[in-house]
């Protein structure tokens, strides 16, 4: 394999990566070994076809792409490791040259992590944070059990539907007096008041009765997924068969020893108040990291390419599907019930991700300007941190961390020391 680097604009690069005849030849036999059970020639029994013949029949290019495929990955990996670079997004791959019994030629271009030249990052000017709970707050806090210690019920004694009611419905949607498709429910349970449906819905069924049927106007929003009833006005048909409440427990003595190891509420609510403020304070901190941070970015000066910032998006979209996959909700339902799509959800990440990425240099830079390095004995303690969030022995996750991993730990816990670094030289007014 051959290498050849071009620098570019804007910290991008381009990688020129050549591999010889023999190995295009070994990843189209490979191709080939793959595929032959797909063809079927007259003759021949499957999978006995002969490579030759199945090129002159569909072409010579019949096994390029999977050829492609196979070799551009390790070729790649190779190419990048081999360059020295100091590459912050995935390769945009060109093949230039396919072609059998020649050598194949792949360009790869990337984004180089630009050089941040700092401006000042001591003495920054922060707000005093004012750690403050009120009752109202508190209430709220007591609220909160209420609704997870509360059970639902039929509602006594009524049959008009208020805001707050869990009905049952059964409901059908038209457009231009004709049911579309996934407009209809039955026995569908709908909170009043929950905004899970289209905006209107809900607050049209306040007063309806039980059992009446009504007409529910709506129009669907310009950005709804599905494109047919975008921006269109529809009419649902609407029966409320049920409607139940919840039924709170009263905030007295037996319910703080219900939910708590206090035997009065009184003594309940300063535990939550002590809480309410550790959870504030912490907040504070956070809100002073960031601000001190942001302010270090306006000082700074740095070229950050797309290309970075849209590798950046990307793992923020995957870490967000995982994250919702884990709630029971996939990525496609998601976009259904908020209207979004793949592009309106990557273009609502990139601010973050810029602000991210603008972060993580500066403060990479800092840790460089200020000679932070990070001891042996810093790492095993991290390590042995996270073997007892994880609950595994220290020797086990030890074994699964790679060297990669251990460096990254490293710059991670030199970045922590960096935020420190930064607060503790900070300014409050």
């Amino acid at each position: 394999m051959s290498l050849q680097v071009e620098k570019l604009e804007k910290n991008m690069a381009k990688l020129t990566i050549e591999t010889s005849a023999e190995d295009f030849e070994k990843a189209l036999q490979s191709a080939y070994q793959k595929n032959k059970n797909k063809f079927n020639v007259p003759g021949f029994r499957k999978g006995k076809v002969p490579r030759q013949m199945i090129e002159k029949m569909y072409g010579a290019g019949i096994f390029y792409e999977d050829a492609a495929n196979e070799i551009i990955p390790e070729a790649y990996a190779k190419a990048a490791d081999e360059s020295k670079l100091d590459i912050v997004s995935q390769p945009d791959i060109d093949v230039t040259q396919i072609e059998k019994g020649k050598s194949f030629i792949f360009t790869a271009e990337v984004a180089l992590k630009p050089d941040v030249t700092l401006g000042d990052y001591k003495g920054i000017e922060v707000e005093k944070a004012v750690i403050d709970v009120t009752e109202e707050e508190i209430d709220a806090e007591v609220d909160k059990e209420r609704e997870k210690s509360s059970r639902v019920v039929v509602a006594p004694r009524r049959k008009k539907v208020k805001d707050g009611d869990i009905t049952t419905i059964d409901f059908e949607g038209f457009v231009d007096g004709v049911a579309f498709e996934g407009g209809k429910g039955e026995d569908y349970s709908l909170t009043i008041g929950s905004h899970s449906f289209i905006e209107g819905f809900e607050e049209a069924l306040i007063g309806v009765e039980i059992g009446e049927e009504t007409d529910v106007n709506v129009t669907f929003p310009d950005n709804y997924q599905a494109e047919e009833l975008a921006g269109k006005p529809a009419v649902f048909k609407v029966t409320v068969k049920e409607i139940k409440v919840k039924e709170l427990p009263e905030a007295d003595d037996d319910f703080a020893k219900d939910v708590s190891e206090f035997d009065t509420m009184a003594e309940y609510k300063a535990d939550l108040k002590v809480k309410l403020e550790e959870k504030k304070a912490n907040e504070a901190k956070g809100a002073k990291e960031d601000a001190i941070i942001e302010k270090i970015i306006e000082n700074a000066t740095m070229d950050i390419p797309d290309a970075m910032i849209k590798t950046q998006v990307k793992r923020m979209v995957d870490d967000f599907s995982q994250r919702i996959t884990s709630q029971g909700l996939s990525l496609e339902q998601y976009f259904q019930f908020t209207g979004l799509d793949q592009d309106k959800l990557t273009e609502q990440m990139k601010p973050q991700a810029l602000k991210r990425i603008q972060s993580r240099l500066v403060l990479e830079a800092i840790t460089k300007a200020e000679n932070i390095e990070i001891k042996e004995e810093q790492l095993e303690k991290e390590i042995a941190d996270m073997a007892a969030a994880y609950k595994m022995e220290v020797d086990k996750l030890k074994e699964l961390i790679g060297d990669n991993e251990k460096e990254q730990m490293k710059s991670d816990i030199a970045v922590q020391e960096a935020v420190k670094l930064i607060v503790d030289a900070s300014i409050e007014k």
